[in-house]
């Protein structure tokens, strides 16, 4: 059974930081590229950032890109998604998912694109 469990969202102010966490377990995580998706109230679930299975490349959204970082620790089975100068716009539910495919060269930026998915873990930026 595959699972995704992400942890580290909260309540910040606009300016702050937060990192979350997403740890995998039943796949061989090494073998898959690795998303993070968000959706606010109302709203399409959105692509955020996403990294090979090596780690070696990253895809971030223009909206989060110069302040967010994806990483991964193929020792730990876990993705990080590092988020600073948050902005009210940045509150969601921030999903992690796991690739359909394995090494995957450029990974999707569509939700489409992954089989596997958190629970989701919720983001709040004051202003």
């Amino acid at each position: 059974q595959v699972q995704l469990i992400e942890s580290g969202g909260g309540l910040v102010q606009a300016g702050g930081s937060l990192r979350l966490s997403c740890v995998v377990s039943g796949r061989t995580f090494n073998d898959y590229a690795m998303g993070w998706f968000r959706q606010a109230p109302g709203e399409e679930r959105e692509f955020v950032s996403a990294i090979t299975w090596s780690g070696r490349s990253t895809v971030y959204a223009d909206s989060v890109k110069g302040r967010f970082t994806i990483s991964r620790d193929n020792v730990k089975n876990t993705v990080y998604l590092q988020m600073n100068s948050l902005k009210p716009e940045d509150t969601a539910i921030y999903y992690c998912a796991s690739d359909a495919t394995t090494y995957s060269s450029l990974p999707s930026i569509y939700p489409r694109g992954y089989e596997y998915w958190g629970q989701g873990t919720q983001v709040t930026v004051s202003s």
